[in-house]
């Protein structure tokens, strides 16, 4: 990174800005262009403690594997396009290690979802000049178009929750920060955004067919060769949510109940298929392993004991369907609110300790405001805080029994953390409306 980054900065933010602009004048609603104008400027001021951060303070994937691998297939390209563009679309199995910018990524990019980042920095490359402060901002806004999707959606179903919904989506510390820059991290979180509203507008909204097809499609692509397991965890949630959406149009009940169990049925069934089908593409995490390669990763982090930030969960792990039901709380405790205070050992941990501490105190005095029996009845009675919940919990249960690192728990979590979050903020709303409903006076 040197002076011509700082200079180019500037020029590209200004490119994005005037792009961006050109869709917010679509919008009528001024809360709608606030929040996107906000949205904008936060991620792209959060570029620049990122690219701080991974090459100068703590440099690691970011930095070392993808940017220099991906600058240096672009520099290829430049020098010889008839020898090196196919790069830009060959297989991961195929890239000659031979050319490999430090020897020490050697075996990475034979690794699809790394390879994929890798492209996609060779690609955008030769757009930003090799510039590494460019080419986070480039990935920044990748994430930024499609979370901005995610708050789309949530607030056209409750608008008058516009705060509640920037505050999870996009002021969310760890969201945003690990989500602006080169890593696998912004992909997934817009890919979240452009699958969820491009399947609300298909199936609910009935509107722009072709166009959400094809960003269904292309980030589906993307977010399964990436991270699958979020792919695989969150689609059949939402198509849950999908399905109790369109079902409340139906004025039979005896229907309306019968349909959702049999698509529920369905839904579970394909899902199931699924996940045995691409077992072999989870790397290790397909449902006939991932007993096994959970012992395996808590074993391997449990011998790097001289690790500071290595964490155990306290729980012994067998590999038995029984301990992963033990392991469980412990699991999801550990995503959603540790790393605690006094176990942080870096300032990246540091931070995000006071987030989750800040998440935990929410979670204590949303659940003791509502009680035990509203807060399961306002679970079962909202499609949004089901689906959101559901998914937040299976992926907290999935990240907190593979990652004993805390380093890599407050980004690998950071997908979960919003539809967490804003399902605890629609309890809450419901617990509000209650209160100031004068045919119970208060009474929750």
């Amino acid at each position: 990174m040197g002076f011509l980054d700082f200079i180019l900065f500037p020029v590209y933010v200004a490119f994005f800005y005037f792009l961006f602009k050109s869709r917010r004048k679509k919008y009528d609603d001024p809360v709608l262009q606030f929040y996107h104008k906000q949205g904008f400027w936060i991620k792209v001021l959060a570029v620049l403690p990122f690219t701080l951060f991974n090459s100068i303070i703590s440099p690691g994937d970011s930095f070392v594997l993808f940017y220099t691998e991906g600058a240096h297939i672009a520099q290829l390209i430049l020098k010889d396009p008839s020898q090196h563009l196919h790069w830009l679309y060959s297989a991961a199995a195929d890239f000659d290690q031979t050319l490999l910018k430090n020897p020490k990524n050697l075996g990475y990019l034979k690794i699809d979802n790394n390879y994929m980042v890798v492209r996609l920095t060779a690609l955008f490359s030769l757009l930003a000049f090799k510039k590494y402060l460019v080419l986070n901002l480039f990935f920044s806004m990748i994430s930024f178009s499609g979370v901005w999707r995610l708050y789309r959606f949530f607030y056209e179903q409750y608008p008058h929750l516009h705060k509640q919904f920037a505050i999870a989506i996009l002021y969310l510390p760890s969201f945003v920060f690990w989500s602006s820059g080169i890593l696998k991290d912004p992909i997934c979180t817009g890919a979240v955004g452009w699958i969820t509203y491009g399947m609300y507008e298909i199936f609910y909204k009935k509107k722009n067919l072709l166009f959400n097809l094809a960003m269904i499609i292309i980030f589906g692509y993307l977010l399964f060769v990436i991270k699958v397991y979020i792919l695989i965890s969150y689609i059949p949630f939402f198509c849950l949510y999908l399905i109790l959406k369109n079902v409340t149009l139906i004025k039979s009940r005896l229907l309306r109940v019968t349909l959702v169990l049999g698509l529920i049925v369905l839904a579970v069934s394909m899902f199931t298929t699924v996940m045995k089908e691409i077992a072999g593409t989870l790397v290790g995490y397909g449902s006939d392993d991932i007993t096994k390669n959970i012992t395996a990763f808590q074993k391997a982090y449990a011998e790097q004991e001289d690790a500071t930030s290595n964490f155990s969960l306290g729980v012994e792990y067998d590999g038995s369907v029984q301990s992963l039901i033990r392991i469980a709380p412990a699991a999801i405790t550990a995503t959603l609110f540790r790393p605690f205070l006094w176990e942080s050992k870096k300032l990246s941990t540091l931070i995000s300790s006071f987030e989750s501490l800040a998440i935990m105190f929410f979670t204590l005095f949303v659940f003791f405001k509502a009680g035990p029996l509203f807060f399961l009845r306002s679970i079962t009675k909202d499609p949004v805080i089901l689906y959101s919940l559901l998914f937040s919990i299976l992926f907290a249960l999935f990240v907190g029994a593979t990652t004993a690192n805390f380093g890599t728990l407050v980004r690998y979590k950071i997908p979960c953390l919003p539809f967490y979050i804003i399902a605890l903020f629609l309890i809450q709303d419901r617990i509000r409306k209650i209160k100031n409903s004068p045919v119970v006076s208060g009474a929750v």
